[in-house]
This record gives C-alpha cells, sequence and structure tokens, in this order.
C-alpha cells in the first residue's frame, strides 16, 4: 500500500521528490481521462480560438471606424462607416454563437471526464483487498467520491474556461494592441513585470493555502461520516461533548486557512486592479502626446486604451481558476493515489477453474501476519474433509477470524498455501472461488431495498420459491410474513426495520441461497437470541449436512453441531476432536464447556 495513497494523504510537508512524483501520477490519469475526448477537446480550442479573435476585434473595428469612417463621412461617403459597422455586429454576432457552441462543448467534455472518473473510483475501490478497506477510513473514501469530485467538477465546468478564455484573450487583445500601436504595446510590455511578481507571490502563498484547505475539509468530512456511522457508540458512551470539542477544533482549523485565502485575494486582487489602471493611465499619457504631436490618430488611442483596459479583465478570473485549480489539484492527487493502489489480494494471471467443489480445505505451511513483527498464524497446517463441520474456539485474538479470512480469501498467507481441492486459491478463478466459498460475519449488512432483493444477493437469478425456502431454512420467513409488506418490504424504510437478530437471519438465507461448498459462520450467531439461535441451529444441521462449515463461535451451544472442534491459542491448534471427546477430557474445551453450563443454572 503506498505510502502517498494512504497513510500520507493528510500530509502537507512533502518532499521535491514526492510532489514531482505525485504530479506526475496526477498528470497521468488527466491524460488517460482526457484521451477518450481528445477530438472533442480539439475542437472546442478550435472554436474558442476563433470566438476569442471575434471579440477582440473590436477596439480595432471603432478605430477604423474613427480614423477613416468619420473622415469618409464628412466627404458624403458613408460606405467605409457602414461597413465598418456591419463587419463589427457581424463579428460580435459570431463571437457570440461561437462562445455558446464552446460553452456547450467544454459542458460534455467535462461532464464525459467525471462520469468516466466517479466510475473508475467507484469500481476500483470495489477491486481493492479487505486490506486496503480495514486501513482506508469510511469518510476518506467518502471524501474521494464527494468534495474531491466536486472540486474537479467545478474546475472543469468554469476553471478551465475562465483559463483558456482568458488567457487566449490576452493574448490575442497584446496582439492587437501591437498592431494598432507598437509603443502602447511596449507600455503594456512593461506592466508585466510588476504583474508577474504579484502573480508569483500569489502562486506560492495560494499553493500550501489550498492544499492546507483541502486537508481541512477532508478532515471535516471524515470526523462527521465517522461519528455519524458511529452514532451508537456515541450516545452510548456519551461522546457527545468530546466529539463537540474536537468537531469544533476542526472547524477553527478550516476557517483559519479559509481566512487565509480571503486575505490573500484581499492583497491580489487589489494589486491587479493598480497596476491596471496604472497601465491605462500610462497608455493614454504617452499617447495623448503622441495625438498632439500627429504621431498618433485619435481614434487608434481609444483603441489602445480599451485594450489596456480589457488586458487586465480576465485577470480576476484567472486568480479565482487558480483557486479551483488547487483545489482541483489537491482533490486529484488524493484520487490518483487510490487508483494507484493495488489489491494485495490480486486475481491470478491464468486462473483455475473448478466448475464443481468438494470442499476440501488445506492449510500448508501457512505463516501469515498483518505487520510483519506481528505474526497471527506460526507454521499453521490443518486438513478439513469436504463435508465436515468443524467449530474454532478461542480466546480473543487467538487467530480465528484470521483463520477464516485466508479461507475466503480476504488476505493472502505470508507463506504456505491455502488448498481448496488441491488448488491453491490464489490460483483459483475468483468467480469460482466467490461460489465455493461464502462467509457470514457478526456485521450483517442489508442493501437499499426489499428483504427479498437482500436474500437474493446470494443467488442474483433465484426466484421467489428458492428465496422463501432459504428463509424458511433458517428460520426468518414468519417474521418476513409479519412485515409490511412482507417480502416486498424495503428494510431502509419506516415500518421496513428489522432487529440486529432478523437482520442475521436473512444474512444466513442470503447465504444458504448461494449453496456453497464451504460455509463460514464468523460469530454469526451472536446477534440472536437465545430462541431464534435454536431456530437457526435446527436449520443448520440440515444445510450444514453436505457442505464443508467453519463455525466460530463464544456460545458453546452452537459448537454442539460440530463434528469437530478446535481450541486455538495464539495462532496454534492446542485441542483437536470432537465435541463429546473435549468435554469428556481436561483441557481447555472442557474448562469452557464446565463455565458455561455453570453459567446457565
Amino acid at each position: 500500500m503506498s505510502v502517498t495513497g494512504v497513510e500520507g494523504e493528510e500530509r502537507n510537508d512533502f518532499t521535491k521528490a514526492e510532489s514531482a512524483q505525485i504530479r506526475k501520477r496526477s498528470l497521468r490519469l488527466l491524460g488517460s481521462l482526457l484521451q477518450p475526448v481528445r477530438w472533442q477537446v480539439a475542437l472546442a480550442m478550435l472554436v474558442v480560438v476563433v470566438s476569442t479573435a471575434a471579440q477582440v476585434a473590436g477596439p480595432a473595428l471603432i478605430a477604423i471606424g474613427i480614423d477613416r469612417g468619420l473622415p469618409a463621412l464628412l466627404s458624403q461617403d458613408w460606405v467605409p462607416l457602414v461597413a465598418t459597422g456591419v463587419i463589427y455586429l457581424v463579428t460580435g454576432v459570431i463571437g457570440a454563437v461561437l462562445i455558446a457552441w464552446y460553452t456547450v462543448l467544454s459542458a460534455r467534455i467535462s461532464q464525459a471526464v467525471l462520469i468516466d472518473l466517479r466510475k473508475r473510483v467507484f469500481l476500483h475501490t470495489q477491486k481493492l483487498s479487505l486490506e486496503f478497506h480495514e486501513s482506508y477510513t469510511s469518510g476518506r473514501i467518502i471524501s474521494r467520491q464527494t468534495s474531491d469530485l466536486d472540486a474537479i467538477r467545478e474546475l472543469l465546468d468554469s476553471g478551465i474556461n475562465q483559463l483558456v478564455q482568458g488567457v487566449l484573450y490576452m493574448v490575442f487583445i497584446a496582439g492587437a494592441l501591437f498592431l494598432v500601436d507598437w509603443t502602447s504595446g511596449l507600455v503594456l510590455f512593461a506592466s508585466l513585470v510588476p504583474l508577474f511578481f504579484l502573480t508569483r507571490w500569489f502562486q506560492k502563498r495560494s499553493q500550501t493555502l489550498f492544499r492546507q484547505s483541502r486537508v481541512a475539509s477532508a478532515r471535516l468530512i471524515v470526523q462527521f461520516v465517522e461519528t455519524m456511522t458511529g452514532i451508537r457508540a456515541v450516545k452510548a458512551f456519551r461522546k457527545e461533548k468530546r466529539n463537540e470539542k474536537e468537531f469544533g477544533g476542526l472547524v477553527e482549523d478550516y476557517r483559519d486557512v479559509n481566512a487565509k485565502v480571503i486575505q490573500l485575494f484581499g492583497i491580489f486582487d487589489p494589486g491587479l486592479i493598480l497596476i491596471g489602471n496604472v497601465t491605462v493611465a500610462a497608455v493614454l499619457l504617452v499617447g495623448g502626446f503622441r495625438v498632439v504631436d500627429g504621431q498618433l490618430a485619435i481614434g487608434a488611442l481609444l483603441a489602445a486604451i480599451l485594450y489596456a483596459r480589457r488586458f487586465f479583465d480576465p485577470m480576476e478570473e484567472m486568480a479565482m481558476f487558480y483557486n479551483s485549480y488547487q483545489s482541483a489539484a489537491a482533490a486529484l492527487e488524493k484520487i490518483s493515489g487510490v487508483l494507484e493502489e493495488r489489491p494485495s489480494v490480486p486475481d491470478p494471471l491464468k486462473p483455475v477453474d473448478l466448475w464443481e467443489a468438494r470442499g476440501d480445505v488445506d492449510f500448508q505451511n501457512v505463516q501469515f501476519a498483518y505487520k510483519t513483527d506481528r505474526v497471527i498464524l506460526p507454521h499453521f497446517d490443518l486438513a478439513i474433509p469436504a463435508g465436515q463441520t468443524i467449530a474454532l474456539v478461542g480466546s480473543t485474538g487467538a487467530g480465528k477470524s484470521t483463520l477464516a479470512k485466508l479461507i475466503s480469501r480476504f488476505y493472502d498467507p505470508s507463506d504456505g498455501r491455502v488448498l481448496l481441492d488441491d488448488i491453491d486459491l490464489r490460483d483459483l478463478h475468483p468467480k469460482d472461488l466467490r461460489r465455493a466459498i461464502v462467509m457470514v460475519t457478526q456485521e450483517a449488512y442489508l442493501f437499499s431495498g426489499s428483504v427479498a432483493d437482500n436474500i437474493a444477493i446470494g443467488k442474483p437469478e433465484a426466484g421467489f420459491d428458492e428465496i422463501t425456502a432459504a428463509a424458511k431454512a433458517v428460520g426468518a420467513h414468519e417474521f418476513i410474513e409479519a412485515l409490511p409488506n412482507g417480502y416486498d418490504t424495503d428494510v431502509n424504510k419506516r415500518g421496513g426495520r428489522v432487529s440486529a437478530g432478523q437482520r442475521q437471519l436473512i444474512s444466513f438465507a442470503r447465504a444458504f441461497l448461494a449453496n456453497p461448498a464451504v460455509l463460514i459462520l464468523d460469530e454469526a450467531t451472536s446477534s440472536l437470541d437465545i430462541p431464534s439461535e435454536r431456530l437457526v441451529q435446527e436449520g443448520l444441521q440440515t444445510l450444514l449436512a453436505d457442505r464443508t462449515a467453519v463455525i466460530i463461535a463464544h456460545r458453546l451451544s452452537t459448537v454442539a453441531i460440530a463434528d469437530r472442534v478446535l481450541v486455538m491459542e495464539h495462532g496454534i491448534i492446542v485441542e483437536d476432536g470432537t465435541p463429546e471427546a473435549l468435554i469428556a477430557g481436561t483441557g481447555r474445551f472442557a474448562q469452557l464447556h464446565a463455565a458455561w453450563r455453570d453459567s446457565l443454572v
């Protein structure tokens, strides 16, 4: 996992080498986004060049009309003045029509780029391994898909237009001014010196401030999302006051950095106005003396003044573009960092098909560590024959859930192999792996939609009869029928809310409908009350009869249906046997069972 993509995302102190690498990565992403619309971009550039040229022609035509049309009109020759007026009108219409066309073209390009980018972020984050999602908080992922993409949208929708039109406008105006009067052009050229230093000063300071603003905004979103996501824990532990203080501090940081940005514009904008006014005054002064001397026509002086004044008009808009650009650049850096991430559990280059899985699971000299200095499974060996139901028992941190995640291939072993029917999971085709192995966790998540839709996730092509049969098998049919709209009840709407135990039953039905060769239950009955658990166990005994099953449970009543019990401590199997044999012994499981039995008295 890259430092710049995840751990380094909130930093502001990148080295020059890191910054150059990030910029290169961002430009590479931008280039790939523009590649499919390159011809539309070329057409838009052509349109904006012609439209800008038409708009810039106005003052020059006014000069021609004054210096040539008016004297001709005094001689009763009205053709030059009328011709100039007609040309002025035509160029105005052409400029307006083309700029409207350019606006439409640029909007289509920006929307195409945004659609492409949104899809890339969504699809890529789905493909990334569980390791990424366990280290990259949900708030930060949401920030990538919301505020960061919004910053890029603002740049594409208006910022690019401001830049392209502004730069072309200034270049064309400077060229036209030199054609009308090169002396006035030199005066304008001299004004570029203070303009350069002011712009450079603004650029250096704004780059740092806008990055800080993006970081502060992202932290606000992360804090808000995580607070709302964990609202039950917030309420349970009375964390409102602490959250208020933390969120207040983040809001203050965001306000402070935005205040600095406003102060920056408070210096930059008046500086632009001052330079522009001084330049216009200089053009007027120098040109006025030359008009008196007969070196410059009055119309040309008027055109030179108009050009000098218009030259600075786009500057403020371009400064706003720089605002959008800095925000979008920081956002693009973070998004490109996510898109540069590669799954730690990659799909095989030459996948092996497994059409009908038996369910034999083998751990061969498996070693696993989430971090190099924290080994969870040290040289682990285990064979689970097809059709056997095993229960994993042990204290928290013994490695039970890690074992389940390795079987599901949420993680790959650091060393050794995990086999399904003598095929390394790293070589197995993903579709066959997901069809053969299903894991039900304690966190039973229901997606927006009906109860039937949520059960059908296990088998999208399943008919209603299959869905109801799966629900009946796990004891969920009765409570589903009691919901306002039965199986059509929306689980996220008022009246369709279901309890934690009912959510777990729906997730059981979902897994059973999938009909996997290997079923893993990771604390999956912990949300059920005793009657519901007994009902589920009846279904489990029937449904687990012909498949391999791995049950992780602290409730020893759930363990009773297992063919074999493995007691784990520190990633090592310390006991292995049938429930009856281990209960009859004097080992760790016998002690746990005795304590559980005494608690029921």
